[in-house]
């Protein structure tokens, strides 16, 4: 089993080594030594491939418009397309594109749904730090969610830059959940997403509030990106080790700040993690200990908390930036999905 290694360099000085190198660092912070990292050896040989990996190319590339990020996003797209026959044979589902109230969208279609979710539907929006996974390329996680939940998801292909920016992408996912609405108690639903999908999950319930529209019965929200002013112990303790998202001045970073237009980066519809969520419905977040985005996800949890809302966390074992998608044969992506469809069934309405 082969273990790959993460030199941490530029993030983390050395130690001074002797006496007379000492050096006193300032008050509140901590010096941390230059070291590499093994993936863990408890996880599945999927997992530890994935661990494994090197750090994400052109990780640092910061597109400053929609017009740049347009190729970069179609390149993308075509190369995660081409996974999406496979993990729809292997998890069993179909799926139909379609148009909803004037939203582009898919609906996707276990071979068999559950009994208890007959009367269901998960929305599902899509990660890609707003600026990423367009078309078919949006559908890995609405694949997995109906595959392993054994629900019927509709996966919403929102507008995004250079088409269209904030709050864009929030209006396309509150449009689509009216619609549904006129078929679908809100109760009988919930929201899925990861990344910007989960900060926009997040955006849609403190919408939901807004315009006084009744909450979905759940919220999974997969490592969100809940602060985009990069607030957040893990931003400096898993720079250089998340082989994703890498740096919090990195691509990602770019894609909000291309999405948002000149927008306050600390509003709420942005970084949600600054927004009231009192009244909000039950909620599962997910994340890993090698997540860029860990303190985002546990700042939400604890913000839930606080409001008394009924707030799962779930961490996983060396995962970085939303490892849980990149595999459908894992067994932890497994795990991750059939956790979330627990969660669901407990809280939702049949």
């Amino acid at each position: 089993m082969r273990h790959a290694t993460f030199a941490c360099l530029a993030a983390f000085p050395l130690f001074a080594v002797g006496p007379a190198m000492a050096q006193t660092p300032p008050p509140g912070t901590l010096e941390v030594p230059a070291k590499t990292l093994s993936a863990p050896g408890d996880v599945s040989p999927q997992l530890q491939k994935i661990i494994g990996a090197p750090l994400r190319t052109n990780w640092d590339k910061r597109p400053k418009t929609g017009e740049e990020w347009k190729p970069v996003a179609d390149a993308g797209a075509a190369a995660l397309i081409k996974n999406v026959p496979g993990m729809m044979e292997r998890l069993k589902v179909k799926v139909e594109k379609t148009t909803i109230d004037g939203v582009r969208a898919f609906i996707v279609t276990p071979e068999t749904i559950a009994p208890e979710n007959a009367n269901r539907q998960i929305l599902h929006m899509r990660g890609g730090c707003y600026v990423l996974n367009p078309g078919e390329a949006a559908l890995p996680e609405a694949l997995l969610m109906a595959g392993f939940g054994h629900v019927r998801v509709i996966s919403v292909d929102y507008r995004m830059p250079p088409e269209a920016y904030f709050p864009a992408a929030l209006d396309d996912g509150i449009t689509v959940y009216k619609a549904l609405m006129k078929t679908t108690p809100a109760k009988n639903m919930a929201f899925i997403g990861t990344s910007a999908g989960g900060a926009l999950v997040l955006e849609m319930g403190l919408k939901a509030k807004q315009l006084g529209l009744p909450m979905p019965g759940a919220i999974a929200s997969g490592t969100p990106m809940s602060d985009v002013t990069k607030v957040g112990d893990t931003f400096q303790t898993n720079a250089m080790v998340d082989n994703v998202l890498v740096s919090p001045d990195g691509f990602c970073d770019a894609g909000a700040i291309v999405y948002a237009n000149g927008h306050d980066m600390k509003d709420p519809l942005i970084s949600p993690v600054y927004g009231d969520m009192n009244g909000f419905p039950p909620t599962i977040l997910t994340s890993g200990t090698r997540d860029l985005l860990l303190s985002n996800t546990v700042r939400v949890h604890r913000k839930l908390r606080q409001a008394g809302i009924d707030a799962a966390l779930q961490v996983y074992e060396g995962m970085a930036h939303a490892h849980y998608l990149r595999d459908d044969t894992a067994p932890e992506t497994k795990e991750v999905f059939e956790e979330i469809a627990l969660f669901f069934d407990k809280h939702l309405g049949k």
